[in-house]
């Protein structure tokens, strides 16, 4: 199958008033009031967190402002929408192929991944989303600084949009790079609804012949079961799961039950680990790992002619799985990461957190190469071919490029692009948030507590705010931040989605120029579906 290369270029459920907010909270059910919280209006007064906020001089609760206030309409008019750009999403149940390998799941369309949504810097996206799945859903548009009432997380931003109902999202796409877009709705991340969001820079500094779009998964749904039976197996925690006995770290006793047969057995993986990851590499067996929706016995090929200079956009959109990523007899030079530029650094090799993006130039030899997308801590890899010669013949299936176990640049080896480094300015406000939990028990939360609407971590318009993710447990951990991006105290560097490793503890500064509610979680969607996630609110003045 050859690559897809990218040229230059019912009832409604429509945006509803504040009042109405309120009120339509009512008729949630109370499965998708326990997934997207309490659903806040503006001036609504709510229970902050404690050691965030105080109570006024009255002894009230604080009032944020919510998704349809002033603020966040003055904050998208700020953006100066450009020209608007419709799209037309439609997730859906159906029969799709992989590559030999047809499973019934949800997709945007009827493919995997959906259509890309392209624009540039500046213009604005409709998309209406039309619902033809049996359940709710939502769309929430990943690593974009977008106005808060589209941000499409149930119960907080907007209400579901409803089995056979419609939702249009309009928004502007203010900053370029590598984004994408997927539900925030239960575990539906992890059946097959995703798909790249590229935003163009209209004065692209980069010098480049083609480009790929590269979106990595794991993949199980159709195959052994389905991510909600998956997520009720795990909430069993791992003696109520499995009847193995216990041992090593988190009890896992060191037995590997990573790739599981295709039909059935348990969901729940045990023994995996990386050091990369500083130990446990994931909570899920998967049967599968795709690339670009193909799996590798039916890869999908890259074809260009040698010496050419490719832009390789990569997005993990995984559920539990990181993925250690290179192409045989290249080196990559990395350029931007989650959207965001670099200084340009060579490596072997990339490990990629889910929801994390990573943009590389790389000039292409002559003969046919693998890209590899190695399932960190897992058995099983994705893989695609780049064939720039007509009469090689391609590696084996299994061919494993020397450069896996090369160079990977980390964190600490990257630096900001200087148009994007964050100013320098003195901290307003450290909020703390300390990851908990156990595979044992399965009880994955932010301060020993799982997701609570009413726990609400409060900043004010133009601070600079410090996230201090501190990891008390004994796993890796991808977290992410809504509606906007972060500076790494460290390195530096920006991003939206960043690992924090087993006990250690990962400081973070943004600029809080964003009003809204906005969620911070971990994008291991197990993990958040579980409890780890929790809200940031943005004062009234």
């Amino acid at each position: 199958m050859d690559a897809t290369r990218v040229p230059g270029t019912p009832r409604s459920a429509q945006s509803i008033s504040t009042t109405q907010m309120r009120f339509r909270m009512s008729t949630f059910d109370r499965r998708s009031f326990l997934r997207g919280g309490l659903l806040i209006a503006a001036g609504t007064a709510v229970s902050a967190c404690s050691g965030n906020t105080a109570a006024d001089t009255t002894g009230n609760a604080p009032a944020f402002i919510g998704p349809s206030a002033e603020q966040v309409r003055a904050a998208e008019a700020e953006r100066h929408p450009g020209a608007v750009r419709d799209f037309v999403l439609t997730p859906q149940r159906g029969k799709v192929d992989l590559g030999g390998k047809v499973v019934d799941t949800w997709s945007y369309d009827g493919r995997i991944p959906g259509a890309q949504i392209r624009v540039k810097a500046g213009e604005v996206v409709r998309a209406r989303v039309v619902n033809r799945l049996p359940a709710d859903t939502s769309v929430h548009w990943h690593g974009l600084a977008l106005r808060n009432d589209v941000d499409g997380v149930p119960g907080v931003t907007q209400p579901p949009i409803g089995a056979g109902a419609e939702f249009t999202y309009k928004f502007t796409a203010p900053t370029p790079g590598t984004y994408w877009f997927h539900p925030h709705s239960g575990p539906q991340l992890d059946r097959g609804l995703y798909a790249p969001l590229i935003v163009e820079d209209p004065h692209e500094p980069l010098s480049y012949d083609e480009e790929w779009v590269v979106v990595l998964d794991d993949w199980l749904d159709g195959v052994t079961g389905t991510p909600d039976q998956v997520l009720a197996e795990l909430r069993k925690g791992m003696m109520g799961g499995m009847n193995h006995s216990a041992g090593g770290q988190d009890g896992m006793g060191g037995m590997d039950m990573s790739t599981p047969s295709p039909g059935g057995g348990s969901h729940m993986l045990m023994g995996a680990t990386s050091e990369l990851l500083g130990g446990d590499a994931g909570d899920v067996a998967y049967p599968y790992f795709l690339l670009n929706g193909r799996l590798p016995t039916a890869p999908e090929t890259f074809r260009a002619k040698p010496g050419t200079r490719v832009r390789i956009r990569f997005i993990n959109a995984g559920a539990d799985t990181a993925v250690r990523v290179a192409l045989g007899e290249h080196k990559m030079t990395v350029t931007h990461t989650d959207g965001f530029p670099i200084e340009p650094v060579s490596t072997d090799a990339l490990l990629i957190g889910m929801g994390e993006r990573y943009d590389v130039l790389v000039t292409l030899k002559d003969g046919v190469f693998p890209l590899v997308a190695l399932a960190e801590g897992k058995k099983g890899s994705a893989r695609a071919l780049v064939r720039t010669s007509a009469t090689r013949r391609a590696p084996g299936m299994n061919a494993q490029p020397a450069q896996l176990k090369g160079k990977i640049v980390h964190y600490d080896g990257l630096r900001p692009a200087q148009d994007v480094r964050l100013p320098s300015k003195a901290g307003d406000r450290t909020i703390r948030l300390e990851l908990t939990g156990s595979m044992m028990a399965y009880n994955w939360a932010i301060d020993g507590k799982p997701y609570d609407p009413k726990t609400i971590h409060a900043v004010r318009t133009g601070e600079r705010v410090r996230l201090s993710f501190v990891n008390r447990t004994t796993m890796w951990h991808p977290m992410h931040l809504h509606g906007h991006t972060f500076a790494l105290a460290d390195s530096g560097i920006r991003k939206d989605t960043a690992i924090v490793l087993p006990n250690t503890t990962l400081d973070v500064d943004f600029d809080a120029d964003n009003p809204g509610m906005w969620m911070i979680h971990c994008h291991n969607i197990y993990h958040a579906e579980s409890g780890m996630m929790t809200t940031l609110g943005y004062l009234q003045a």
